[in-house]
């Protein structure tokens, strides 16, 4: 399975789950490719067989600036059926904890995107066992759910 990881990172707490993410798909046997979201070429989200896409969320609910023309970006193409699945880390003392990966999945969901429906919110960095578990978790359903998707030709 081809997977795309595209993450944005201030203090490094999103980069973190990232880790957690790629290694647990990485044992699956997943070509698994990183990028951050600065630098990812909207028109090759369609060859990969699954999109994990992460973020911090900035201020009260908003999405960094560095992904602001990805974000844009994602209104010209079609992601018709393709697979993908939201992740971040928030801080609780915000009125809007993890707000941009809601927005980035409802943006998925606009251009046609299968959005697992589960969103990973971390607070902060997951630097405990239960933090940690949670992202393995994760990662595994995500990886469950597109391989059926996949043996099903769904999307």
């Amino acid at each position: 399975m081809k997977v795309l990881i595209g993450f944005a990172s201030m203090s490094g707490n999103t980069e973190e789950i990232m880790l957690i993410l790629k290694e647990i798909l990485e044992e699956k046997n997943c070509h698994v490719e990183v990028m951050e979201m600065d630098t990812i070429a909207v028109s090759s989200l369609t060859t990969y067989n699954l999109l994990l896409l992460g973020s911090y969320t900035w201020g009260d609910g908003d999405l960094p600036y560095e992904i602001e023309d990805f974000y844009e970006e994602l209104e010209t193409i079609m992601l018709a059926g393709v697979p993908a699945a939201c992740f971040g880390s928030g801080d609780t003392d915000y009125p809007e904890f993890c707000r941009a990966i809601e927005l980035i999945a409802d943006r998925l969901k606009e251009r046609g995107a299968d959005v697992f429906s589960d969103l990973l919110k971390i607070e902060l960095s997951p630097d405990t066992d239960e933090a940690v578990e949670e992202c393995k978790q994760f990662a595994h359903s995500v990886y469950n759910w597109a391989k059926l998707k996949e043996e099903t030709d769904v999307y």
